[in-house]
């Protein structure tokens, strides 16, 4: 199929009732070097606007196919494909109809990255009890994607200037990881962190891999994880031509990334791997889900219903996840 000049970056708004919303009109706002379209509520973007008392420099531009959307400094291009949000829907507070909008625009980004209409996907937070609420149950992004694109090895990986942490286990009760800590997704999330760094330009990745228990088992005294599966898909890697090393204890792993020792740490569990990330602050932090058959990047934080309407969110960690796909993809002109 004949494809544009340029594909556009599809940007999701997330949860209407969430900062969503106002920080992708300030990453508008701020200027863009590339072309993005919005999918999400055209009103709910108005008000927004209005709201931040920038509507007299930027408008609003419908369109109705991702292609259509024009690079102009003074306009948000909007695509929405679902029904229009009540204008009364009040901010910071959870909502059916928002929750269920937030599903409803990924799905079509997503459609439209699938069908090579985007050049990548950037999503804004969406809120799981809003989305159970408007009758979709999910954990998160993560998932939806992983469905919708029909991808059964994927991983999420977070990233800022100082580190890179991809997860073996997601979205799973603390007390069920160890059953999740099999050979085949160890072995297959190391895979999914060459591919990462190669993505991100890395021409030979320094892999580390953390292990699940304290000390990293010493020597089966803390557990067997790291003897039983964890050195075994590190071993078979490395037969495949991968520098991957560990499993090292997950109280110092980080930190020697962090110094320079390794280009991406592997986690076992959510927790393990997030906190470092986070720790070293939201602003500049991107998740991203590696695997899938197009680029796909986060912010690192949640839709923040306590400060939502209040036109005090900060839009650096967007402005990161747009510059990160953007680094992560081709140019198609």
């Amino acid at each position: 199929m004949s494809q544009p000049s340029r594909l556009p970056i599809g940007l999701t708004m997330g949860d209407a009732a969430g900062i969503g919303p106002e920080i992708i009109v300030k990453l508008f706002a701020a200027g863009l070097p590339y072309p993005a379209v919005v999918y999400g509520d055209a009103g709910v973007l108005q008000a927004t606007l209005e709201q931040l008392n920038i509507s007299d420099s930027l408008h609003i531009e419908l369109v109705s196919e991702a292609e259509l959307a024009n690079h102009k400094p003074d306009s948000i291009p909007v695509l929405n494909r679902w029904q229009a949000l009540p204008a009364s829907l009040p901010p910071g507070r959870l909502s059916a109809e928002a929750g269920r909008g937030a599903y409803e625009y990924l799905c079509h980004a997503i459609d439209d990255a699938q069908a090579g209409r985007l050049r990548a996907i950037v999503t804004a937070p969406l809120n799981k009890k809003a989305m159970q609420a408007g009758g979709i149950d999910f954990p998160g992004h993560t998932e939806i994607l992983a469905e919708r694109t029909g991808t059964s090895r994927y991983a999420m990986m977070l990233a800022n200037p100082e580190l890179r942490v991809i997860l073996v286990t997601i979205h799973v009760p603390l007390q069920q990881v160890s059953a999740h800590i099999a050979y085949e997704t160890e072995l297959d999330t190391i895979r999914l962190a060459q591919r990462a760094c190669l993505q991100a330009g890395i021409e030979h990745p320094r892999i580390a891999v953390a292990g699940l228990n304290p000390h990293a088992g010493e020597d089966g005294r803390f557990g067997q994880e790291e003897i039983t599966v964890i050195t075994p898909a590190i071993d078979q890697a490395r037969t495949e031509g991968m520098d991957v090393s560990g499993p090292f204890p997950g109280d110092t792993v980080f930190m020697r990334a962090r110094q320079g020792e390794f280009d991406i740490v592997v986690a076992q569990y959510h927790d393990q791997g997030l906190i470092p990330v986070k720790y070293l602050g939201v602003d500049e932090g991107v998740n991203v889900t590696v695997g899938l058959p197009f680029v796909r990047t986060s912010v690192d934080h949640g839709t923040a219903f306590d400060i939502a309407g209040q036109g005090i969110a900060d839009a650096g960690s967007l402005r990161c996840a747009y510059d990160l796909a953007l680094s992560m993809t081709p140019d198609n002109t």
